[in-house]
């Protein structure tokens, strides 16, 4: 579904009156749902968001703010929100939902969600855009920290063996 196929690592299913868009990214439901609730990364991740304007970095509950879609600006509300999950309405219209789920005893993995209306079944392939985009960009960030931890662990290290040596 979507037109993607082969090109994308994302499913489709149908979930009552939408459709869940989802794909597995490599780091922490935590990470994800922060990264996923990041205002400043949606153009980065978004293909239909080339700007968002919110006094709220991270979204909750009320947040509001605007996007520019198509050189449009349009008001944004998140209607509800519990650290992993996040619904809004875009001109007061329903939107897409999003979420992140967990898998038992994988905590450096995690299932992204963004949960389409079937009304907006077009939209599909955009949300599968969306989601590779935005795995790529956790992951990369992810792994950037991992490196970051890796050097200063070995500055530290190699520190602490100049200094037994000239002791």
């Amino acid at each position: 579904m979507g037109g993607c196929g082969a090109e994308s690592a994302s499913t489709v299913v149908r979930e009552g009156a939408t459709l869940a868009v989802g794909r597995d990214v490599a780091v922490a439901p935590a990470v994800a749902a922060e990264a996923l609730r990041d205002t400043h990364t949606w153009p980065d991740w978004g293909p239909a968001i080339d700007a968002v304007e919110s006094g709220d970095r991270y979204v909750t509950t009320g947040t509001t703010g605007r996007v520019r879609v198509g050189g449009a600006w349009l008001p944004f509300r998140v209607t509800a929100c519990n650290g992993r999950r996040w619904d809004w309405r875009i001109a007061g219209i329903p939107a897409t939902g999003h979420r992140v789920d967990s898998y038992a005893g994988e905590s450096d993995r995690s299932r992204v969600v963004v949960e389409v209306p079937i009304v907006a079944a077009w939209y599909v392939t955009v949300c599968r855009r969306a989601l590779d985009r935005f795995a790529a960009l956790v992951e990369e960030r992810s792994g950037e920290r991992s490196v970051a931890i890796a050097i200063d662990d070995f500055t530290d290290t190699d520190a602490d063996d100049n200094t037994d040596t000239d002791a």
